[in-house]
């Protein structure tokens, strides 16, 4: 499993480059914190808790990343089985359908293709996450008001990645003996919402 693992979900198979944490600072730090608990072996429901004296801005700012690294990894992976003639709509089964809009090149709810979606939505949070106005990394500079409101944006994308995997490429995800990996990342991501409300629950239905 542990090579399989190692061959499917390889840096080189992400969907977009991955963002890193610059050595030295607050973030970085955070980030291995959060990392060591991880290979720990820790509950998930503990490791995503808080850590005490931390900022907890600080902390979303972390694991948005980290999710965006991760679920940009597992969907890079599974793209060569997401096309536009396998999976015309962005769904999630019969019963759910994603629209994608931007206020940019999208002002209003458009029907796209899983590939498109998954296209728009990458390059979209890489964006976000680059913006020093929203995700400041210098010292001493504050995160905006509306940072917790960006991050639920962000995250309730991101758990769409998951809906479509599980519903519609869950088979080709078993066919790589991935699931165990997928499932556990799964698993981080939801604890991770919920523990700090960032997602409402009724986005959370299709899985």
């Amino acid at each position: 499993m542990a090579l399989c693992l190692k061959q499917v979900f390889n840096k080189d198979k992400t969907f977009r480059p991955r963002k890193k944490f610059e050595p030295g600072t607050q973030r970085f730090e955070l980030y291995k914190k959060a990392q060591a608990s991880l290979k720990s072996g820790l509950d998930l429901k503990a490791v995503v808790q808080l850590p005490p004296g931390e900022s907890i801005n600080d902390w979303i700012a972390v694991h948005v990343v980290d999710f965006f690294n991760r679920i940009n990894l597992i969907y890079g992976t599974m793209s060569e089985y997401c096309t536009e003639r396998s999976c015309p709509i962005m769904s999630g089964g019969l019963k759910y359908e994603y629209r994608w809009q931007d206020d940019s090149k999208y002002k209003k709810p458009t029907k796209l293709s899983a590939p498109q979606y998954m296209c728009m939505l990458m390059d979209w949070i890489e964006m976000l996450i680059n913006n020093e106005d929203i995700f400041p990394t210098r010292i001493g500079v504050p995160f905006p008001k509306q940072f917790q409101q960006v991050c639920t944006k962000i995250l309730t994308r991101l758990f769409r990645v998951f809906v479509h995997v599980y519903i519609h490429h869950f088979d080709s995800i078993i066919n790589m003996g991935a699931e165990a990996h997928v499932n556990t990342c799964y698993k981080h991501f939801y604890y991770f919402i919920r523990e700090f409300s960032l997602i409402d629950h009724r986005e959370l239905e299709p899985l």
